[in-house]
């Protein structure tokens, strides 16, 4: 069984009548979200080895978090479905029913940085937002919400609104355009090491323009290949970013990696999003290509937000400037490094 079936289970069968035998009017959400292998529907035999099982998220009011989490403990059984209710997590070694209960509020805050139910989603939040952080609310599965405010932060954070997707586009396109004539440098002088490295950052950058393109969250580097191998259009760039990573020489990886940023263009264009005839130029008088400076004004000046043009840099928003995990787990992190970035 998978977890999120596994979960679903374990609140319609145990969890729920627990929970109604004390507060039978108590209204509520629970769902499998959160961390976790399972909420992207990616679990394998393999993810039961650690911080898989008998899972839940209960959102209840600030005020009975407490009673609720005492009363779980007390009335749970020890075994659901062959599996034990009381283990251990990574993140804390005691042995206790794994329903985290919590305040809506507390929970966006903690995961996003901040609460797009209580106020509109601000600039600042959208760029501090990883698509995993993002995906730990949107993702798995809500099994019941009477509230609905569980519904409302999801939907809030459904997609980027138009005019910050399409900068995020265009500072995808600039990083890139940057990088691409490095990787030649680096084979043109013999250095094979450096010309496949930045030739692997390349490709992760242009995976999650494809992810940008395509209106979805990019999950953390674990599941973003399989991910992308799912997206409906830009996919069928993935063929092309593998040849790249598997060329043995720096013509070839710009060759592959150019036929790859070309459907990514494409299906830009497709999307609406400005485009321009040749989106990949010769690098000044160098034998190296790069992306047009043309596409790049052209994206920048489709938008009509003040706020976003006023913006100081073109690095995007915080996982386009950074992969360090202890930066992009954190909100605190992440919200603090958009801030500094932006000046906000």
């Amino acid at each position: 069984m998978d977890g999120l079936s596994l979960s679903r289970r374990y609140f319609e069968d145990v969890v729920r009548p627990v929970l109604h035998a004390r507060w039978p009017r108590l209204p509520y959400a629970a769902a499998r979200i959160g961390g976790g292998s399972e909420v992207v529907g990616r679990d394998d035999e393999m993810s039961r080895d650690h911080d898989w099982g008998l899972r839940l998220t209960l959102l209840v009011d600030a005020a009975l978090v407490t009673a609720a989490d005492r009363h779980l403990e007390a009335e749970l059984p020890d075994v659901v479905l062959g599996y034990p209710v009381r283990f251990a997590m990574t993140s804390d070694p005691s042995i206790r029913h794994r329903v985290e209960v919590a305040d809506l509020h507390d929970l966006l805050i903690g995961r996003l940085g901040f609460d797009p139910v209580r106020a509109p989603v601000g600039l600042l939040d959208w760029l501090s937002l990883s698509g995993q952080a993002a995906l730990e609310v949107v993702g798995g599965e809500v099994f019941t919400d009477s509230v609905g405010d569980l519904g409302a932060a999801r939907s809030a954070l459904a997609r980027y609104p138009d005019d910050l997707r399409q900068w995020l586009v265009a500072c995808g396109w600039r990083r890139i355009g940057e990088e691409l004539p490095l990787m030649g440098r680096c084979g043109l002088q013999g250095d094979e090491l450096g010309s496949r490295v930045l030739a692997g950052r390349l490709v992760d950058a242009a995976m999650h323009l494809g992810f940008l393109l395509e209106r979805r969250w990019a999950p953390y580097p674990k599941w973003r290949g399989a991910a992308f191998g799912e997206l409906p259009r830009a996919a069928h760039a993935g063929p092309a970013l593998l040849e790249c990573l598997a060329a043995t020489t720096w013509e070839g990886r710009e060759s592959h990696l150019c036929r790859a940023l070309a459907v990514l263009h494409d299906i830009g264009r497709e999307a609406g999003l400005p485009g321009v005839e040749q989106p990949l130029v010769a690098f000044h008088d160098r034998p190296f290509r790069t992306v047009s400076a043309d596409l790049v004004e052209a994206l920048t000046m489709g938008i009509a937000d003040r706020g976003i043009l006023a913006l100081p840099v073109r690095v995007g928003s915080v996982e386009q400037c950074t992969d360090d995990v202890l930066v992009l787990l954190s909100a605190r992190r992440r919200r603090a490094m958009a801030a500094a970035l932006y000046g906000l």
